[in-house]
C-alpha cells in the first residue's frame, strides 16, 4: 500500500521530476547527519520554496537490508525540490538503492565522498572513496544506469596527503565520464587521521580557487562550491564563477538569515517572514507529529534556531526546549510564547 501511494506521489509531483539538474538549482542545503532530517527540511521550505534540500546521509546498505525503510526514504511532499543522499561503495547495493530512490519519488540522488567521519570512513565511504576513483566511478555509473534520476557527487578537493590539483581533477574527470551529473567540491581537503568531522570543517583552509580552477578547466561540467558561506551576498558574488552554492551550518543554525534566497536569489517577490509566523505556520505540522506517536523536540530542535538575535531570545529558546526535551511542552504554551514573539513584531 505505501508503494501505491508513493507512485501517486510520484506522479502527482512530476513537475518536479522533469530531469531537476535542467532546472538548476543555484542554491542548496548541505546534507548534514543530525540535522537535515524531515522536520527541519519542512521547516525550510518554509524560509524558501526553490533551495534544494537533501537528506541525511543514508547508508545504502543499511536501507537494502531493513525491513522499516519508510523510515529511511519517507518525506513530505512539501519537501520538493529534494535530494537523497546515499553513501557506500557496492555497485549492487547502490543499484537497488537507486531503484528505491526512484520509486519513492526524490528529485535527484546525490553520493557522499566528502563524510570525513572515521566511522563512514571505516566503512570505506565517505571522503575515503577519494583515493579509490575507479571504485567511485563504477558506483556513479551504476546508480545513473538504474534509475532516470540526476546522479550528482558531493567530494573535497582532497584527502589527507592526496591533495594535488591534478588528483582533484583526474578524480573529477574519470567519475564525469562515469555520468555524474553535478559536482558538489567542498572547497577543503579532508584529514582522516587527527582531526574529527568537526575540526575538518574548519581546519583545513578553504581553497576556492582551487575549484575555480576545476570549473575553469571543465567548463562543460556542473560545479557548485560548499564550505564557508555565511550569508546570501557571499552566495551571490560565488555564483558569478561557479554553477551553484551550497551552505551548510549557517543554513542550520541561522535558519532566518537565508529568508531572502527565494528573492535575491530567483527572482520571487516573496515578503519576508517573520520567525513567529513561521513557527505559526509549523503548528498544525507538529500537531500531526504528535498524533503519530512522534515528541516535540523532534521538530522543536530545529525550530528553536528561528529565534536569536532578538531581545530575551536564550530565554524563549531554553523556556520551549527545556519542556519540550522534559515531554511537558503542550501546543497551548507554544502558541503563547510565539504569540509574545509576535507582540513584540518578531
Amino acid at each position: 500500500m505505501i508503494h501505491i501511494f508513493k507512485y501517486l506521489e510520484k506522479n502527482l509531483m512530476k513537475s518536479y521530476q522533469t530531469n531537476s539538474i535542467k532546472n538548476l538549482h543555484k542554491i542548496s542545503v548541505a546534507p548534514m547527519m543530525d540535522c537535515t532530517d524531515k522536520h527541519f527540511r519542512i521547516m525550510m521550505r518554509k524560509i524558501s520554496s526553490k533551495a534544494l534540500l537533501y537528506t541525511e546521509m543514508i547508508v545504502a546498505q543499511s536501507l537494502i537490508y531493513t525491513e522499516k525503510k519508510e523510515q529511511f526514504l519517507d518525506f513530505n511532499s512539501e519537501e520538493h525540490p529534494l535530494s537523497i543522499q546515499f553513501g557506500g561503495d557496492d555497485p549492487k547495493i547502490l543499484k537497488e538503492a537507486a531503484k528505491m530512490a526512484q520509486d519513492w519519488g526524490y528529485d535527484e540522488i546525490n553520493f557522499n565522498v566528502g563524510c570525513p567521519s572515521p566511522r563512514v570512513c571505516s566503512g570505506n565511504f565517505g571522503a575515503s572513496l577519494m583515493k579509490e576513483p575507479t571504485k567511485v566511478a563504477k558506483c556513479i555509473e551504476s546508480l545513473k544506469n538504474n534509475c532516470d534520476l540526476p546522479v550528482t557527487i558531493k567530494h573535497r578537493i582532497g584527502v589527507d596527503e592526496e591533495d594535488s590539483f591534478d588528483k582533484l581533477n583526474s578524480f573529477v574527470k574519470e567519475v564525469a565520464n562515469a555520468g555524474a551529473d553535478r559536482f558538489t567540491v567542498h572547497a577543503r581537503k579532508a584529514i582522516l587521521k587527527g582531526l574529527n568531522p568537526k575540526q575538518n570543517r574548519t581546519i583545513p583552509p578553504l581553497k576556492y580557487d582551487v575549484v575555480q580552477k576545476l570549473k575553469t578547466i571543465n567548463p562543460e561540467l556542473l560545479i557548485e562550491v560548499n564550505g564557508g558561506f555565511t550569508n546570501i551576498d557571499q552566495c551571490i558574488n560565488a555564483l558569478n564563477n561557479f554553477d551553484g552554492v551550497m551552505v551548510g551550518r549557517s543554513a542550520y543554525n541561522h535558519p532566518l538569515i537565508w529568508s531572502e534566497i527565494d528573492q535575491k536569489i530567483y527572482g520571487k517577490s516573496n515578503r519576508y517572514k517573520k520567525s513567529s509566523e513561521i513557527i505559526f505556520s509549523l503548528i498544525p505540522y507538529i500537531e500531526n507529529h504528535l498524533r503519530n506517536g512522534g515528541e516535540t523536540w523532534d521538530i522543536c530542535k530545529h525550530l528553536i534556531n528561528l529565534v536569536e538575535n532578538i531581545p530575551n531570545a536564550k530565554k524563549w529558546r531554553n523556556l520551549i526546549s527545556s519542556r519540550s526535551i522534559k515531554k511537558e511542552l503542550s501546543i497551548d504554551y507554544l502558541i503563547k510564547q510565539t504569540t509574545e514573539l509576535e507582540k513584540k513584531g518578531y
